[in-house]
């Protein structure tokens, strides 16, 4: 039986690899804290704008262009377990958030997002995936931290892991910028500071 399951798990590691495959291909390679992974160049940092200047003095170069990324599409939940999917809100930028309520890093960036969501919620649709397992989190236990602590924002919970699947977001927090289009502009693997954060929404929602 043990064996059986060592097995199952990693079929399960191989799948969320897989899954990730095509995004890591199109987007640099992984980013680090406050620092958004973009299309066709290394992580930008969130002090590093334009017109400005890095450490070096040198202003950043452009980076070569490659194809776009297509976002994949999912279906999580809503708290009435209604299906909700990533192709509902075509036409609109979105924030795709990965996170659960006993990570710590995911506690750190959510008062961000929500001022975010505040501001913004009109004009850029933010979607909290809540990476629902069943045991450590539950909907219940999500929906209880969430009703806590205040927040508003859209939560929706990935019970059969297929937006996880879809986008390996096999480490929390997982961020992901995606523009009107459908496209990924940029991704941030672990938790994002609010300047992180707006320069990702600027990417997809420029003016903001």
């Amino acid at each position: 039986m043990k064996q059986k399951t060592l097995v199952i798990l990693a079929l399960a590691l191989v799948v969320v690899l897989g899954g990730a495959y095509v995004l890591y291909q199109g987007l640099s390679g992984g980013a680090q804290t406050n620092q958004l992974a973009t299309q066709g160049g290394a992580a930008q940092s969130a002090q590093v704008s334009d017109g400005q200047q890095d450490q070096s003095g040198e202003s950043p170069q452009p980076q070569a262009s490659q194809e776009p990324v297509a976002a994949p599409d999912f279906t999580v939940y809503d708290r009435e377990g209604n299906p909700v999917r990533l192709s509902d809100y075509a036409g609109k930028p979105v924030v795709l958030n990965f996170w659960a309520s006993w990570c710590p890093p995911c506690q750190q960036e959510m008062p961000d997002f929500h001022a975010a969501y505040q501001e913004l919620g009109e004009e850029v649709q933010f979607l909290m995936v809540n990476s629902t397992d069943g045991s450590r989190e539950t909907v219940d236990t999500a929906t209880e931290f969430v009703e806590e602590e205040g927040y508003t924002f859209p939560v929706l919970f990935d019970t059969e892991f297929d937006a996880s699947l879809a986008y390996g977001a096999y480490s929390l927090p997982t961020t992901y910028f995606i523009d009107a289009q459908g496209y990924v502009a940029a991704w941030a693997q672990g938790s994002i500071d609010e300047d992180t954060l707006r320069q990702g929404i600027e990417m997809i929602h420029p003016g903001t």
